[in-house]
């Protein structure tokens, strides 16, 4: 089952992360705000009442056809079952996401089930999926992090064509 986040699926969605060993962890309290505050733009998968995945992202705020995906976390114990793309559709049949063109992510060059995803979300719209720099290592200061580059999907397509999209894919 696919469903909007609530505060109290903070700690399980942290789990997540932190058991993926490449999504960086944030704090708790980050979680929790996108749990409460962006719950329409963010996702969460139960399977038996245990949460098993999630992806939160958020409509960036000087341009809201641009939908950003923020992290996309998968349980282990559902792994290459469709459930990630699955969380990106339902995001976009969102009312909230009606007006989006445009998907974003950063992702490092090293996460290859990442750069699937996107990369599939895109051939799945007919659309293109772009790769550029954005975040370089020296950015992150002490840190150690890899560079992070943007990929920008789209223009995705509105309204009915949008949504027989999906309803093709789900068969």
């Amino acid at each position: 089952m696919l469903r909007r986040p609530r505060a109290e699926d903070a700690a399980a969605i942290k789990g997540i992360v932190a058991a993926s060993g490449v999504l960086d962890v944030n704090s708790l309290y980050c979680y929790l705000l996108l749990c409460s505050h962006f719950e329409s733009t963010c996702v969460v998968a139960e399977v038996r009442g245990e949460l098993v995945g999630f992806t939160t992202g958020y409509l960036l705020p000087a341009r809201s056809d641009v939908f950003f995906v923020w992290q996309v976390g998968v349980h282990e114990s559902a792994r290459g079952q469709g459930l990630a793309a699955a969380m990106l559709d339902s995001l976009m049949r969102r009312d909230s996401c009606a007006s989006v063109r445009f998907l974003e992510a950063t992702v490092t060059p090293a996460n290859d089930a990442s750069m699937a995803l996107f990369r599939s979300f895109a051939r799945r719209f007919g659309t293109v999926c772009t790769e550029m720099p954005c975040f370089n290592e020296s950015v992150f200061g002490e840190e150690a992090h890899e560079a992070e580059n943007l990929l920008r999907i789209g223009p995705l397509p509105v309204g009915q064509r949008r949504v027989e999209i999906m309803e093709a894919f789900k068969r």
